[in-house]
């Protein structure tokens, strides 16, 4: 047994799992027992029940996918419904959406009406359509102009310029992360923190309890607020069943000072700046942000906070008036996440809208694969067009039934023209997206079920903005060091296709 793994047995974390499983076999007893005493009655109950979930599934608005993998399991008795009355839906409770409606009412705010805007509707009807439609699904997106946007290839990059900007921190710090693990990137960091704390710097910290779950310990919130950091775990386990626990916090955001922020795939741990090595070479990316488009940053941050927390005294003391930044193009911000959080897949529609608009070419970065129909055929009409599309996933995976997933969506893919490759080096984890040289998405959405509709996700969409240039290399350099895969490359064994296909289809509950 790993020494991760042992340490989460011996935690609380594996003291509330316990609980957990105690819980399910108590109902499973329960009913068990039921079905033995009143066996009629426990057939009717299991029938009605049965039914019950079967009518709120058809009449649930979601994915096509979605509704018959559920209704599938729903017809394993007793089983079926009890997991997705646990999973399958998540229903909020009058205090959660007294708070909602509270969230909504602090941050709404009314959008500035840019000069631009019909400017850029007269001048670039595709980049005004997607924008518009980024900012319907967002009420709290805006447009920024005059920023200064710096795209990292390299976690290591990254981390080096985080220290500098965490040392000139004057007024606050907010970090939320997915990931935090005590090491070299994370010891670095804190080091700064306490400093940046004497000094009167305000520092609020965010990271998911499951995340961290086999990375640090249970008590790392008290040990972090006895150095001056508020910080706080994000849905945090306890030993109860509840749907909750399906809707992480996946994001990576680092706001300093309102001025500057940071945003990608890097949590903070030292395999993302590979000063270990767990899966080959580690490639990551990241993205700067310098100007008035942090006020989105600094929103998503204290949205994440108040779901978390339920207190925000005042959004407006955060939202300084911060210095501008030159540069041409645009930089929209964006958050994503669960219903009813977010009415809509956002992240999912930014990446359908920018493959559909698409004339020359669309370049993919994901670490995972595992898309929905209506994604699959936006990606595989592109290539049909004429686009040249390029996906590229890790060779060395992190999780080998991931990869056998991944795996199996190549063939329909290679089938209309996608081109699909493999980082050679080691595990590819960036999230990044260009589109014709005019478009780009940096952030935390993966290509797969869980980023594009169960974890609260963030990302930044870039239009004719300079650091476009860099990503691009990036890409080209990414190209250089993978294999492509070709029909027939990859050919699976038996067995490896059926797990293949029977995971894929219980990957919308995954």
């Amino acid at each position: 047994m790993g020494i991760r793994k042992f340490r989460l047995l011996m935690s609380k974390y594996g003291f509330s799992i316990a609980i957990i499983l105690i819980e399910l076999f108590l109902v499973f007893g329960i009913i068990l027992y039921m079905s033995q005493i009143a066996p009629i009655i426990w057939v009717i109950l299991v029938f009605l029940i049965s039914v019950a979930t079967v009518i709120a599934i058809v009449n649930r608005s979601m994915s096509p996918e979605s509704k018959v993998t559920w209704l599938i399991v729903t017809f394993v008795p007793v089983f079926g419904p009890l997991l997705y009355l646990m999973f399958g839906e998540r229903r909020l409770s009058k205090k959660e959406m007294k708070q909602l409606k509270e969230l909504r009412s602090i941050t709404n705010h009314e959008k500035s009406e840019f000069a631009l805007h019909q400017g850029l509707k007269d001048r670039d009807k595709s980049a005004y359509g997607i924008i518009n439609a980024l900012l319907h699904m967002d009420s709290n997106a805006e447009v920024y102009e005059q920023r200064d946007s710096q795209f990292f290839s390299t976690g290591e990059a990254m981390w080096r310029q985080i220290l500098e900007d965490l040392k000139k921190a004057e007024k606050f710090i907010f970090l939320e992360y997915y990931i935090v693990e005590e090491g070299l990137m994370w010891d670095s960091m804190l080091e700064i923190l306490e400093e940046k704390v004497a000094q009167g710097v305000e520092v609020k910290m965010l990271y998911d309890d499951i995340g961290c779950m086999v990375t640090l310990p249970g008590d790392y919130t008290v040990h972090l607020r006895s150095r001056g950091i508020e910080a706080h775990k994000f849905n945090k386990v306890i030993p109860r069943m509840t749907v909750a626990y399906n809707n992480r916090d996946h994001r990576k955001i680092l706001v300093i000072d309102g001025q500057i922020a940071y945003t990608g795939g890097v949590n903070l741990a030292d395999e993302y700046i590979n000063q270990i090595e767990r899966f080959g070479y580690w490639k990551d990316s990241g993205l700067r942000i310098d100007g008035p488009a942090v006020q989105a940053f600094t929103r998503l941050f204290l949205m994440n906070w108040y779901i978390n927390r339920g207190e925000i005294s005042d959004f407006d003391q955060y939202h300084l008036e911060n210095q501008t930044r030159s540069g041409a193009g645009l930089c929209i911000p964006y958050g994503s996440g669960p219903k009813p959080i977010y009415q809509m897949k956002v992240g999912k529609v930014v990446y359908q809208n920018l493959i559909n608009q698409a004339t020359d070419f669309v370049y993919i970065t994901t670490p995972y694969l595992i898309i929905d129909y209506d994604l699959t055929e936006d990606i595989k009409n592109a290539a049909m067009r004429g686009v040249d599309v390029r996906i590229v996933t890790p060779f060395v995976p992190d999780k080998e039934l991931i990869q056998l997933i991944t795996r199996g969506a190549y063939p329909d893919l290679l089938s209309a023209g996608v081109r699909i490759y493999e980082y050679t080096p080691g595990f590819i984890h960036s999230k990044q997206m260009i589109v014709d040289d005019r478009y780009a998405v940096v952030g935390t959405i993966n290509l797969d079920y869980r980023s594009l509709v169960h974890h609260y996700e963030n990302a930044v969409l870039l239009y004719e903005t300079p650091s476009i240039a860099d990503i691009r290399k990036d890409f080209e350099e990414i190209f250089e060091v993978s294999q492509e895969v070709f029909p027939g490359t990859i050919n699976p064994t038996w067995y490896q296709t059926l797990i293949k296909e029977v995971t894929q289809l219980f990957a919308p509950m995954l």
